[in-house]
């Protein structure tokens, strides 16, 4: 299985997740983040993304008679890049939308069933908004997000940092314009 398919699945999706900021954790662990998914589902995942790299093994200890695990991630193997991405089609674009909406579904339910869970208290926000914005615009907003987002993907888990899942989503709602338009033109003529 190719990195793409991978990724393009909402367990292990929400794994790659949760095994951000150089986390390691056990299966165990994971299926405590992971509350609304089986047990059997988690292993059966977190095996898949071991066997083909994106996940590796941190260290081993005895657990009543059992091994255990400790897994993490393999950050650099855990990415689409542009050119694969570029390289889709439409209907893999499509799998992997679905893909990210139902993992950002089940992380919020996950959020929401927590005991003390208080959205306004938390910051969470889902708001859309509408931008009308130029080619040039588009690019310079983008670089300014990713600028924002980029300078704190480094940041390890510590006592005061709690994980945050930031989904931005980002596409033209309409037509752009035609480039052959003379925009001198009277629109009732």
């Amino acid at each position: 299985m190719d990195t793409v398919d991978l990724l393009l699945h909402p367990v292990r999706l929400r794994i790659v997740h949760a095994m951000s900021g150089g986390r390691t954790l056990t299966t165990s662990q994971l299926c405590a983040l992971l509350p609304d998914t089986s047990k059997a589902t988690v292993y059966r995942h977190v095996g898949l993304l071991a066997d083909a790299g994106l996940l590796e093994v941190a260290g081993e200890q005895r657990v009543r008679g059992a091994v255990e695990r400790r897994y993490r991630l393999q950050r650099a193997r855990a990415v689409i890049d542009a050119d694969t991405a570029a390289a889709l089609s439409a209907e893999d674009h499509r799998r992997a939308f679905a893909a990210a909406m139902a993992t950002l579904l089940a992380e919020f339910h996950t959020y929401l069933d927590r005991d003390g869970a208080d959205p306004s208290a938390d910051l969470v926000g889902y708001r859309q908004h509408t931008l009308w914005l130029s080619q040039d615009e588009l690019i310079e907003m983008i670089g300014e997000m990713r600028s924002a987002i980029v300078s704190r993907m480094g940041n390890e888990p510590a006592p005061d940092r709690t994980r945050h899942l930031l989904s931005p989503i980002l596409f033209p709602t309409e037509e752009p314009p035609s480039p052959t338009a003379d925009e001198g033109t009277d629109p009732r003529r």
